[in-house]
């Protein structure tokens, strides 16, 4: 989506629409200076005020006006040379306090991404299980469910395995792959096969030894979790 919207910032905005944004906001005749993203939240970024978006579950974004989604449109920025429009999805206003709280570092996907405070995070809090760990947006922001699974069964790690347990080859593996599964992921989904490279990922058999792919609830946030108990030590 930044990658989209980017050839806007530059432009004044010359009209706002949408239900969750009001016209007395500011917005209009305001210059889009950066898109800044952070895990699943992106930010356009003004000079005097800024916008949070997060698409949700079943959030949407087009270059174009869908006149059928029309109820749906949370916020609509037209430009000279065209408009960015949102659907079913938060949108709010931020300040600039609100931004500078934001550990940008933590974005797994990001050139500030830093794997040594993640480590460091990590290292913290030694009884969390790994499946807690890989979805907690604090450490690794940007990562989600499917995410945590692939990564899990490409190091050969349990979901259930504590941090502090994890030899440090396995802890850096963990955080390593964190950053490198989720530029496959995208990659994977720009070309739409994303489904074809799930490995245990709603998958019946391990794909190394062909046996049964466990699902389960695992850590405090209760997200499904499948792994393959032959092939993912528990730690």
């Amino acid at each position: 989506m930044k990658e989209d919207l980017q050839k806007y910032v530059g432009q004044k905005v010359i009209e706002v629409e949408g239900n969750s944004i009001k016209e007395t906001s500011g917005i209009k005749n305001e210059i889009l200076r950066e898109i800044k993203t952070f895990g699943k939240q992106t930010y356009l970024i003004f000079d005097t005020i800024n916008i949070r978006i997060h698409l949700l579950m079943f959030g949407s974004y087009s270059l174009f006006e869908k006149k059928d989604q029309k109820d749906n449109l949370r916020l609509g920025l037209i430009f000279k040379e065209g408009g960015m429009y949102f659907y079913t999805c938060n949108v709010k206003l931020v300040d600039l306090e609100f931004l500078n709280k934001i550990d940008w570092e933590a974005d797994v996907m990001s050139d500030d991404w830093s794997p040594e405070k993640a480590e460091k995070k990590l290292k913290s809090t030694p009884k969390m299980m790994v499946s807690d760990a890989l979805m907690d947006q604090d450490i690794f922001s940007g990562v989600g469910n499917i995410i945590k699974n692939e990564v899990l069964f490409r190091i050969g790690v349990h979901p259930e395995s504590l941090i502090g347990n994890l030899p440090p080859k396995k802890l850096d593996e963990l955080i390593a792959e964190a950053r490198n599964y989720s530029f496959d992921f995208k990659k994977w989904k720009k070309a739409n096969v994303l489904k074809k490279h799930w490995q245990v990922y709603h998958q019946k058999n391990c794909p190394k030894c062909g046996a049964e792919i466990i699902k389960k609830d695992t850590g405090i946030g209760k997200r499904t979790s499948f792994f393959c108990e032959k092939d993912q030590k528990l730690y």
